[in-house]
């Protein structure tokens, strides 16, 4: 066999093969004459069908077969060997005949060739890097809710504002039974807050649904109804009123914060907020970063220039299509893909570049921190070392799950790289402008 290839020019080339019968023609042989011993024909006793038979019957088709494999098999040898990088995989040239029993078989193959380029991280243009800071509005909601979490409960007889009343709401033509608690303050409708502020504990009274909740989602979660039946609610709700509490705030003393974090650690109020406000922007940095993220993608592609070989990639898309593509739909198919083909150009030589490529014990390390990390979230204790590593030894096994933990760690090594690397500008923001200034543009 031999394999040669032309560059036709830098993003085009031919791959030429040549198959000798000698290649391939003991493994027919040997094919053939296991189907001589098994075949069972009309009128030839089994093991003794003429071999003229069978190749005339089978002798093509082997032959294909096998053929098919040398240039599988091959090829891909080929291209490795001579550091070929290619884009898609070859295309096989039409031939009008092809003659199966010549004593050479050759074979041409289309290839779309990686575009050499370089990346610029240092370039003038600026990628913004928000850093979402947390709202003293915020903080001080998180305290409140701390409070109301760690305070009592005071069993009333009449409504205020603020008390918090238990009730079951009651329509059998609105198909709602359901009891919740809920603050008059959530409810909407003069006539409704009214009839509120004058029930006594055990009282029953009838509201009207429409509106009846200052927010749609509210009014799912406390009529346990679905989105579709709270835009279209009308009509009358019985409210049975089963407990009507004062929630007393808990002080913000020294037992309270010893509650909510290792004693001794937060000794007054101040540093109570600086814990919270730690806390809640640390969440927000996960939304930061895939922003970040997102954006540098934006970047590098905007501003790095190479062509693809486009006749290629649109015949390679039409050929390898589960469904029959059109040359219009093909086309269409490339400009839908072709920003995500260039990042994958980008970021595979940022990787190879930059030695940033997965270890096989760095995606283990990875996959016990992912581990105990979700562990955590459900209140459970890190397994120990061995148990730990034999939960990870069952995730490997698992194909999809281990190349969702690539992706994560690569994105994870991608982050922090841009973030040394990237052209940026650090803006701080608060959620609410992050918000706005990152998902509102245009």
């Amino acid at each position: 066999m031999k394999i040669s290839h032309q560059e036709l020019d830098a993003l085009n080339a031919v791959l030429t093969v040549a198959i000798d019968r000698k290649d391939f023609s003991e493994k027919v042989e040997a094919i053939l004459s296991d189907y001589r011993k098994k075949a069972n024909i009309p009128g030839f006793r089994k093991g003794h069908v003429p071999m003229g038979m069978i190749k005339k019957q089978y002798e093509t088709a082997v032959t294909a077969d096998e053929v098919n494999k040398l240039l599988q098999e091959n090829l891909d040898k080929y291209l490795k060997e001579q550091a070929i990088d290619i884009l898609g995989n070859p295309l096989p040239k039409a031939q009008d005949q092809l003659d199966w029993k010549a004593d050479q078989l050759n074979f041409e193959f289309e290839l779309g060739l990686a575009p050499k380029f370089e990346i610029d991280l240092k370039s003038r243009k600026k990628v913004t890097q928000y850093i979402i800071t947390a709202e003293d509005k915020m903080i001080d909601e998180q305290i409140e809710q701390i409070q109301k979490q760690y305070g009592k409960l005071v069993a009333q007889k009449e409504i205020k504002n603020g008390y918090e009343i238990t009730g079951h709401f009651f329509s059998e033509a609105l198909e709602i039974d359901t009891t919740s608690t809920f603050t008059v303050d959530q409810i909407k409708g003069k006539k409704n807050t009214d009839a509120l502020k004058v029930a006594k504990n055990g009282a029953a009274l009838e509201l009207e649904t429409k509106n009846l909740f200052q927010e749609a989602a509210v009014a799912q979660q406390k009529l346990g109804i679905s989105a579709d039946q709270a835009k279209a609610l009308k009509g009358p709700v019985t409210l049975s009123i089963k407990e009507i509490n004062e929630r007393v705030l808990a002080k913000l003393d020294q037992e309270l914060f010893d509650k909510l974090y290792e004693p001794g650690t937060v000794t007054a109020v101040k540093q109570l907020k600086e814990k919270i406000r730690e806390n809640i922007e640390k969440q927000f940095e996960q939304q930061s970063d895939q922003k970040l993220l997102n954006d540098v993608t934006d970047h590098l592609i905007e501003n790095t220039q190479f062509d693809l070989p486009e006749v290629f990639l649109k015949k390679w898309l039409q050929t390898t299509s589960k469904e029959p593509l059109t040359e219009e739909q093909a086309a269409a198919e490339y400009d839908q893909s072709v920003k995500g083909i260039r990042y994958q150009l980008i970021e595979g030589k940022i990787i190879a570049d930059h030695n940033l490529q997965l270890q096989f014990e760095e995606l283990k390390t990875f996959a016990k921190s992912m581990i105990v990390r979700q562990m955590a979230q459900y209140g459970q204790l890190p397994p120990e070392d061995k148990q730990l590593d034999e939960i990870v030894a069952r995730v490997m096994t698992n194909q999809e799950e281990t190349r969702r933990l690539s992706e994560q760690l690569i994105s994870s090594k991608l982050l922090e790289f841009y973030k040394e690397n990237a052209p940026l500008k650090p803006k701080k923001v608060t959620f609410g402008d992050f918000v706005k200034e990152a998902y509102s543009q245009g």
